[in-house]
């Protein structure tokens, strides 16, 4: 298997049926080949920090709107790029530091705005800790039919944007950023602590002077100041925003993977493999965004750094055959995912459309 050590001998692979051995047996197979390098962590940033400079240069610099629309969708890949790192450095995988984790992941997630600490433990804590059980993983969490039934119309309309497969943006701004990322109220975080609000502050710091930055250019090379802030500001963010909710939807969003509103039947259906998806893709896709796709292999483990999860997955699927849900990648199934995960029936354990109909076959009880 590529990306692992040629001295490395992966165990024999457990027959579909078999009991799933616990995660920390699998965690123990992976421990001699998860191996964090500073020099490799630090240059990667600086590289993806480099392009992201390079592409905000452009959308200045370019005369032509459509070079300087380029620039700006290129740099919310980046920025997108870059918080895949920070995301890496705040699960303390990226380096074997945890404080100069703690510092390139700050410096990660600048662009796309994200304060730090928020993100650490809405994410790491709950998101890791509790995928997909519902009431506790906010994230993408579907609602059942009277739940949606009870919602005011507006919200019932948001809702069916959200889910319509062309709302990931819409959501991630509105649901995750807004909501949960920028000055979150107590009743979304159930806890202040004054690390939330310097990170907040940090956050704000770093929009004004990317907008102050733009502004000083424009005027000084005698351009439109709000073409300048659509291109190299709103542009990049707004698709920054887009690329998250897409990634954040396809890892947990299929018509296979189940949802649970019991801890004890979710604890029993290990979580950590059956609530994720391998998306892949064709031309090296995946590679180009970091690995975040060897969706499995992270949740397995946590501490496996971006630049190692490409051969943890491929040994996971060699030795778990039949329990990793791994789909290749289109529109067309990406948009009928989007048509038939409306709501879920937890006491049918299946999706349904808007109206209650099952849309997907029941998931089996767990003993």
């Amino acid at each position: 298997m590529s990306s692992l050590p040629v001295s490395f001998a992966p165990p024999d692979p457990i027959p579909p049926g078999q009991p799933l051995p616990h995660r920390k047996v699998i965690r123990g197979w992976l421990a001699p080949i998860v191996q964090r390098r500073t020099a490799r962590a630090i240059a990667l940033l600086v590289f993806d920090w480099g392009l992201f400079a390079a592409f905000m240069a452009g959308t200045v610099l370019w005369s032509a709107l459509w070079a300087k629309l380029l620039c700006g969708v290129a740099a919310g890949f980046m920025i997108g790029r870059l918080f895949i790192i920070g995301h890496d450095a705040c699960h303390q995988s990226y380096t074997p530091s945890r404080g100069l984790n703690r510092l390139l992941g700050r410096i990660a997630m600048l662009p796309s705005l994200t304060p730090y600490s928020l993100w650490e433990v809405g994410h790491n804590v709950v998101h890791h800790g509790y995928t997909n059980l519902k009431g506790v993983d906010f994230v993408w969490a579907p609602l059942t039919r009277e739940e949606f039934a009870a919602l005011s119309p507006t919200r019932r309309v948001m809702e069916r944007v959200y889910r319509s497969g062309f709302g990931p943006a819409l959501y991630y701004l509105v649901e995750m950023w807004w909501l949960r990322m920028f000055f979150p109220r107590k009743t979304y975080m159930g806890t202040q602590r004054a690390v939330f609000v310097w990170d907040g502050v940090c956050v704000v710091v770093t929009a004004a002077l990317w907008v102050g930055a733009l502004v000083t250019a424009a005027v000084a090379t005698g351009q439109s100041v709000w073409l300048l802030l659509g291109v190299g500001f709103a542009v990049p963010f707004l698709f920054w925003n887009a690329m998250i909710g897409f990634v954040v939807y396809v890892h947990h969003t299929h018509t296979a993977v189940q949802w649970h509103d019991d801890k004890a039947a979710w604890a029993r259906a290990a979580p950590f493999v059956s609530t994720t998806v391998h998306l892949t893709f064709p031309l090296r896709i995946g590679a180009m965004l970091h690995h975040i796709m060897e969706h499995t292999a992270h949740h397995v483990d946590m501490s496996v750094p971006l630049y190692q999860l490409e051969g943890v997955q491929r040994l996971l699927e060699h030795t778990l055959p039949g329990r990793i849900i791994v789909q290749r990648f289109s529109w067309r199934w990406y948009f009928e995912t989007a048509r038939r995960c409306k709501l879920y029936d937890f006491s049918r354990r299946c999706w349904t459309d808007f109206a209650g109909r099952p849309t997907s076959a029941s998931a089996p009880a767990v003993a």
